[in-house]
């Protein structure tokens, strides 16, 4: 692949999350102009106030797109499909797209993107190594046990880093318009296995328990997520997590030409940060 030098304003949505901001930062790093969409940015950008889209796509050559709260919330495809449809009339080139790996729901929301009219590229990632240390289930791994629906299935759990670095690839080159990649880590550990690797990097107890979609959604609500989204998120896990994905690809390979980063890495660097401290 060859950089692309007519390589304009980026937008990245989501620009403050676990993958988005890692791409500023990585757009940023290249002295390419690079805006952060988000409803704390300048100008703001909010998926629930169309009025922000337009001021925040002047002057953009390219956009990574990262939809909240999922891909399988209602109304995200029509949402993402008049974003994209905005984009590509204001004149954007290139649209990247971070979906689901195995998620059904996630197929329209691409399906709208490609479309746009405007390049595209689709980036469907697995479960996130740093969910474990970003927020979602860092306080889980905090308390020492970890409760998920996910029961003995095996996950080829990605990398954010490794996920950056294909959306930068991705945003900046040419070869890949038109290509949907499938990322994956390079080997398969269940939440059992992801638990015992944390633990050890961690020096300390953190262990997985599998719960049934009902306690699971449940103890959602109990810690203030609204009902609806508990249910979405619920029935996600039940759906994703029922062995579909207990597959390796090669998508980080082909688009950065080296194999993508290991948990038990993942795990030590993170511990080193202090992150599992408590």
């Amino acid at each position: 692949m060859t950089e692309n030098t007519r390589q304009g304003t980026t937008l990245v949505l989501g620009g403050t999350g676990k993958t988005g901001r890692r791409v500023v930062e990585r757009l940023a790093a290249r002295g390419l102009p690079v805006r952060a969409g988000s409803r704390s940015g300048t100008p703001p950008f909010d998926w629930e106030d169309r009025a922000t889209w337009a001021p925040a796509l002047w002057d953009v050559e390219s956009v990574y797109v990262t939809y909240y709260p999922d891909l399988a919330a209602p109304g995200a495809a029509a949402s993402i499909g008049s974003f994209a449809a905005l984009a590509a009339g204001s004149g954007v080139r290139r649209l990247v797209l971070l979906s689901g790996r195995g998620e059904e729901e996630a197929r329209a929301c691409e399906r709208t993107v490609q479309e746009s009219g405007a390049e595209w590229t689709i980036l469907r990632a697995s479960w996130f190594n740093q969910n474990f240390s970003e927020h979602y289930l860092l306080e889980p791994v905090l308390s020492g046990v970890v409760a998920l629906p996910a029961g003995n299935v095996a996950e080829p759990f990605v990398d954010v880093e490794d996920i950056a670095d294909v959306a930068v690839a991705a945003l900046t080159q040419d070869g890949h318009a038109g290509r949907i990649y499938e990322l994956t880590g390079p080997r398969l550990l269940t939440f059992a296995d992801a638990a015992g690797e944390i633990a050890k990097a961690a020096d300390r107890e953190v262990r997985y328990v599998p719960v049934s979609a009902e306690e699971y959604a449940d103890a959602l609500v109990e810690h203030g997520v609204p009902a609806e989204e508990a249910t979405m998120l619920t029935e996600l896990f039940t759906k994703v997590l029922d062995g579909r994905n207990a597959h390796l690809t090669d998508g980080v390979r082909r688009v950065l030409g080296r194999e993508p980063r290991d948990f038990a890495d993942y795990a030590r660097d993170a511990a080193a940060t202090g992150v599992w401290n408590g």
